[in-house]
């Protein structure tokens, strides 16, 4: 944006439903018959799908070996003599740690409910929750860990804490817009009873797998004694569990804002214009012609975001350290560059539209740039609440299964309590998910046609255009700064020179 628009829509402020014509953004309507067009509908990214099959069938063997070796009688099988020259065995069997892991799924499960059930009453206290006492509990987990002897683990958890509270400290001026945001979210979901209906199913599918992946994950527990080389076999099953879980959340994020957008397109779910069965038509794309780009997607996807929202609440704290500041802008160019290949906001391109997933990702973040909304977008944190009520879900579900696991083998506390609250997270995420599928959806129509976010909720929109408008302005503003200290600073030069 121009120093030139911006002072053109500051001129005009007293119009804020219009701040979108007066910062120059150009309204694009959407031709509704070139959504869910079934002439759009092709395979894409089948590489990554075919990945993702085999990966599955390899991984399921793989687990079914390493359970049953282990079931009943140690060592069934007869495969640790393969083994007994670089790692450790012993005579655990899978039974004694799998009955724990059950008890993570019951309680990531439960966790999972509650906030689909309390969705419409109380998750904006839910979310708030989430934000203020993630930091104690990640404190209080350290504390446990240094008392159990187990440094490595409480160091981390003591940096997650440090982290955490450094980056609410950093955003907590964004939190009421944020809050906001996610509130008019829930307003929507809940609006559409079968979103959750979809939520619930989906965790379904996850509980079967991970019976599957719970029952290797225990008999690699059972025949270990803190042995580098079974860590590391667990690394790859939670790899392996967090890329399968990413691609269900991913695929419900696919199947809500697709059905949300529709519902925003036209009106309501109740309108005449409404396509019939728009439902199970998401539905149907998401598990067929687009689940290659959700599992492409889902690799990269979760990480860079992350990396992006620390990165960007640490640069906003630095202060007038010019060289930090310039390693760290370094940092966030890299990652900027990577967000415009791997967002969230392509679910919905790929949802509506059909289209693969690099181009989903580009074209919706060419189109926040290209409208200015890219600037609300990088203010609103809803996506990093919804990940701290995540990893909130996934912590109570590895202590869960941690308690019981110290009262009966100390020794093991830590490998099952890290892998239980990863399933924790998996199963949370899921129910998470259908709201920031709802708020991805209203920035992709708001950057589309503001219109629609007007005919929905007028008083959202005018919040929506005055927070966007600000936000143009202090960019504004701090461009004018950067330019002014630049030619201050050559003028400078000049003069030692002289």
């Amino acid at each position: 944006m121009s120093d030139s628009n911006i002072s053109s829509s500051s001129s005009d402020s007293a119009s804020i439903a219009t701040v979108d014509q007066n910062v120059g953004r150009n309204e694009r309507i959407i031709d509704a018959d070139q959504t869910f067009s079934p002439e759009l509908r092709h395979w894409r990214d089948v590489f990554w799908l075919a990945i993702f099959i085999i990966h599955l069938i390899v991984l399921g063997v793989l687990l079914a070996i390493f359970g049953l070796n282990r079931f009943k009688t140690a060592d069934r099988l007869n495969i640790d003599r393969y083994t007994e020259g670089f790692w450790e065995n012993n005579n655990g069997l899978t039974e004694t740690y799998w009955p724990k892991y059950a008890v993570a799924g019951g309680v990531g499960t439960g966790l999972g409910c509650i906030w689909l059930l309390l969705l419409g009453s109380r998750a904006n206290q839910m979310m708030k929750v989430s934000v203020h006492i993630l930091t104690t509990y990640l404190a209080v987990i350290s504390v446990l860990c240094f008392w159990c002897e187990q440094f490595f683990w409480g160091v981390a958890f003591a940096t997650g804490a440090a982290l955490q509270f450094l980056y609410v400290i950093a955003v907590i001026d964004r939190l009421p817009f944020t809050m906001l945001v996610l509130q008019k979210a829930v307003k929507l979901v809940w609006s559409l009873p079968e979103v959750t209906r979809v939520a619930y199913a989906f965790m379904a599918v996850m509980l079967l797998w991970m019976g599957i992946w719970s029952f290797g994950a225990a008999g690699v527990v059972a025949s270990s004694r803190g042995d580098l080389g079974r860590w590391w076999l667990l690394v790859v099953l939670s790899v392996s569990l967090f890329w399968t879980g990413a691609v269900l959340c991913n695929t419900v994020h696919v199947i809500v804002s697709g059905l949300v957008f529709l519902v925003l397109l036209h009106g309501g779910r109740n309108a005449s214009s409404m396509p019939p069965n728009s439902l199970m038509k998401s539905l149907r794309y998401a598990v067929t012609t687009s689940f290659g780009s959700i599992c492409y997607g889902s690799l990269f996807t979760a990480a860079i975001r992350t990396l992006r929202w620390e990165i960007r609440g640490f640069r906003s704290k630095i202060g007038n350290n010019e060289c930090l500041l310039c390693c760290v802008d370094f940092l966030f160019q890299l990652v900027e560059t990577l967000v415009r290949f791997f967002n969230k906001y392509a679910y919905v391109q790929i949802a509506v539209y059909g289209k693969g997933f690099n181009r989903s990702a580009r074209d919706a973040w060419e189109l926040f740039q290209s409208t200015g909304v890219e600037a609300l977008v990088a203010y609103d944190c809803s996506g990093a609440v919804l990940l701290m009520g995540t990893i909130l879900g996934g912590l109570i579900t590895g202590t869960c299964a941690g308690v019981w696991t110290w009262i009966t083998w100390r020794d093991r506390v830590i490998m099952v309590g890290s892998t239980a609250m990863l399933m924790g997270m998996v199963l949370v995420g899921l129910a998470m998910v259908v709201v920031e599928s709802a708020v991805t959806s209203i920035y992709i129509c708001y950057a589309e046609d503001p219109s629609l976010i007007r005919r929905w909720d007028p008083q959202f929109f005018n919040q929506m255009s005055e927070t966007l408008h600000q936000r143009l302005q202090h960019r504004s503003a701090r461009a004018r700064e950067v330019l002014t200290q630049n030619q201050l600073d050559s003028h400078m030069q000049d003069t030692f020179h002289l």
